[in-house]
C-alpha cells in the first residue's frame, strides 16, 4: 500500500508517475495517456487518490479510489 496519493507528473521531458513525497515506481513514459494509465491502476491497487498533473505542474483532475471516510463532506 502505498503512503500517499499517487500523482501523474511531467518531469525532465517525461511523464512519470509516483507516490506522494517523490519515490517514482513504473519508469518513465513517452505520453501523458500511458503514464495516467498506470497511476490509476496504482491507485486502484493501493485504494487511495491519484492526481493527475498538467505538463506546468497545475492539478488537471484528481480521482479516489477508496478509503474516503464516511463522513467526508461533499
Amino acid at each position: 500500500m502505498a503512503d500517499g496519493f499517487i500523482h501523474t507528473v511531467f518531469k525532465n521531458g517525461q511523464w512519470v508517475n509516483e507516490v506522494a513525497g517523490g519515490e517514482e515506481f513504473g519508469g518513465a513514459y513517452a505520453n501523458k495517456e500511458e503514464a495516467v494509465a498506470a497511476g490509476r491502476g496504482r491507485a486502484k491497487q493501493d485504494t487511495t487518490e491519484h492526481v493527475i498533473h498538467n505538463q506546468g505542474g497545475t492539478i488537471s483532475e484528481r480521482n479516489s479510489y477508496g478509503g474516503d471516510p464516511a463522513s467526508r463532506p461533499g
